[in-house]
C-alpha cells in the first residue's frame, strides 16, 4: 500500500510531467503567413514542414522535428508545420508540391530543400543549413 504523502508526491510529480511535456511540443508552431514573414524579416532560421494528417511519410518525420525542436543545438530555429490541404495558397507560394516537403530558410534565403526524406540525418542536416 502507498502511503498518502508518497502517493501526493507522485501525483504531483505526474501533473508537473503532463503539464511540461505539451509544452516542449509547442516548439512546433502552426504555419502562418505573419509568423513566417515576421522570422524572414529577423532573418531568423526556418523550417517549414509541409504536414498532412493522412500521410505516412510525415508521421515518420514528425518525431525527428520534435526532436530537433527540443535540442539546444537547434533553439534557434523556427519550426512552422503547414497543413498541406488546408493553406492551398500558402503552400503554392512557397512552392510546395507535395506534402512531406521539408524547407530550411535562413531569413528571407531558402537554403534547402526536400521532400519524403525521412532519415533522420538528413532532416538535420537539412535544419542545420538554416543555422550556419
Amino acid at each position: 500500500m502507498v502511503q498518502p504523502r508518497l502517493f501526493a508526491a507522485l501525483l504531483a510529480a505526474a501533473a508537473v510531467t503532463a503539464v511540461a511535456a505539451p509544452s516542449q511540443a509547442a516548439a512546433i508552431q502552426p504555419f502562418s503567413e505573419a509568423a513566417f514573414h515576421a522570422a524572414q524579416a529577423q532573418g531568423r532560421s526556418i523550417l517549414v514542414d509541409a504536414h498532412a494528417d493522412w500521410c505516412p511519410i510525415c508521421h515518420l518525420q514528425a518525431p525527428t522535428l520534435a526532436k530537433l525542436a527540443n535540442e539546444p543545438a537547434f533553439s534557434k530555429l523556427v519550426i512552422l508545420r503547414l497543413n498541406y490541404d488546408r493553406q492551398v495558397a500558402e503552400k503554392q507560394a512557397l512552392g510546395i508540391r507535395m506534402q512531406s516537403t521539408l524547407i530550411a530558410f535562413k531569413g528571407n534565403k531558402e537554403t534547402g530543400r526536400s521532400v519524403g526524406v525521412t532519415s533522420a540525418s538528413q532532416i538535420t542536416a537539412l535544419a542545420q543549413t538554416a543555422l550556419n
